[in-house]
C-alpha cells in the first residue's frame, strides 16, 4: 500500500520558482507565432473599441506627405492627432 502523505505532496518548487527571472525560464520548447495565426485572430466580444475613424480622401501636397512619411510607421496617426490638435484649439478659441 501506498503511504498516503507522499500522494499529496506537491512537487513544484514554489520558492524557486517565485525567485526566478524572465532569463532563467526555459522557452525553448514554444513554437514561434507566424504572422498568418495573428492575421486569423479574432477580438474577444467585450472589449472595448476605439472611437470609429472614418476613410476619406483627401489631397495634400506632396511635400507636406512626404515630411509625414519621412517620420515612419504611423504618420496617418500623427497627422490625425495634429488634426484634433487643431480642432480642440479652435473650440477654444470660440469660447
Amino acid at each position: 500500500m501506498k503511504n498516503p502523505s507522499t500522494l499529496n505532496k506537491p512537487q513544484t518548487d514554489w520558492n524557486r520558482l517565485e525567485t526566478m527571472t524572465d532569463d532563467e525560464i526555459d522557452t525553448s520548447d514554444i513554437p514561434p507565432i507566424p504572422p498568418e495565426m495573428f492575421a486569423k485572430a479574432m477580438v474577444k466580444r467585450g472589449l472595448k473599441t476605439r472611437d470609429s475613424k472614418a476613410q476619406l480622401t483627401i489631397r495634400v501636397d506632396k511635400d507636406v506627405l512626404a515630411w509625414f512619411k519621412a517620420h515612419g510607421r504611423g504618420y496617418q496617426t500623427q497627422i490625425n492627432a495634429l488634426l484634433r490638435a487643431y480642432m480642440e484649439a479652435s473650440k477654444s478659441a470660440r469660447r
